[in-house]
């Protein structure tokens, strides 16, 4: 048993408690991403899974990784490139010539947090791999399936789809991402705290000599889990999120809006985000903080609506100032 668990099954404060921890030891390494940490555990709490977009070179790696040391969970990475295969990604039949039989090798996919780098510089057939591992949260291979562990967490990093080299992600595995979170380029002090750390020695590789150490664990993240679901939604809250996804369908500026998927992912969201900050019920003051992030990726602007300059969350902006709050 590793020293952060207590005694028995925590209790949701303890759980709460030891999530809070994990922000503090990832700030070890990661300097001015709160709001992409705070995404993520949100993510882990709902079961989902999460789209970061960034210019290279802001931590998103990095970030992944302090986070699953933190939980201690296992996790692993892939490099998406243009000639990476389905295989390569879920795992493929291997002949061992020994048996005289195929076996089933497994892909790196079979962790608990995967981090697929720069997914959108693979092809749109082996982004479809991760689909099925998204959705069912198993694989199969040779009529076969093999489910995968429990958390299980995709961790997709894209750079923006203006960049050279890119293809867009197909809308039905946009669907599958809970939660898009852009990281942004930090503010000049906290640039200068990050030269300031690598100045120091900091190695981004080591993250143990960073003191980076496992504060929560698959025990606290179930605990958390079961509390964040029982987070009370009145009515009048719930008649908001679905107000506010119809009214993304209205909008002149998209030609697509939030599905009823979308709706389910915005309470999840917020039930996730009123047990964080230390309520049973969600609040229309929840809902808002995770609108942008739940709903930016499901939403289409109209080309014209791209031509004048607007944005997905320009217009999500506009649909949350109209949309009237519930008392």
């Amino acid at each position: 048993m590793t020293a952060f668990t207590p005694q028995g099954a925590p209790s949701a404060e303890q759980a709460r408690q030891a999530l809070g921890a994990v922000r503090h030891e990832v700030a070890k390494a990661v300097v001015g991403q709160d709001e992409t940490v705070t995404g993520l555990v949100v993510a882990l709490l709902c079961r989902g899974h999460v789209l970061m977009e960034g210019v290279p070179g802001v931590a998103k790696t990095l970030l992944v990784r302090t986070l699953s040391a933190a939980l201690d969970l296992d996790h692993k990475r892939t490099q998406f490139t243009p000639d990476l295969m389905p295989g390569d990604v879920t795992g493929s039949m291997v002949y061992d010539a020994r048996t005289a039989e195929f076996e089933f090798h497994r892909g790196p996919v079979f962790t608990n947090l995967f981090l697929a780098d720069e997914i959108n510089r693979t092809p749109p057939k082996t982004q479809a791999a991760l689909l099925e591992a998204m959705e069912e949260r198993q694989v199969t291979v040779a009529g076969d399936p093999s489910p995968l562990p429990d958390p299980f967490v995709v961790a997709a990093t894209q750079n923006p789809v203006e960049y050279e080299g890119t293809y867009p992600l197909p809308e039905a595995q946009l669907d599958r991402f809970l939660l898009t979170l852009v990281v942004h380029l930090p503010e000049r002090d906290d640039e200068v705290g990050v030269l300031a750390r690598h100045a120091a020695g900091f190695d981004p590789s080591d993250l143990e000599a960073a003191g980076v150490r496992p504060v929560a664990g698959p025990a606290e993240l179930a605990a958390a889990r079961a509390a964040a679901a029982s987070v009370r939604v009145s009515q009048e809250v719930l008649g908001y999120i679905v107000d506010l996804c119809r009214a993304t369908r209205q909008s002149p500026s998209l030609q697509l809006g939030a599905s009823p998927r979308g709706a389910t992912a915005l309470l999840r969201t917020s039930r996730a985000w009123a047990w964080l900050s230390g309520r049973d019920y969600v609040t229309p003051d929840d809902v808002k903080a995770l609108a942008r992030a739940t709903l930016r990726h499901r939403v289409a602007l109209r080309p014209e609506a791209e031509l004048e300059g607007a944005t997905a969350d320009g217009v999500l902006d506009g649909v949350l100032a109209a949309v009237p709050v519930p008392r």
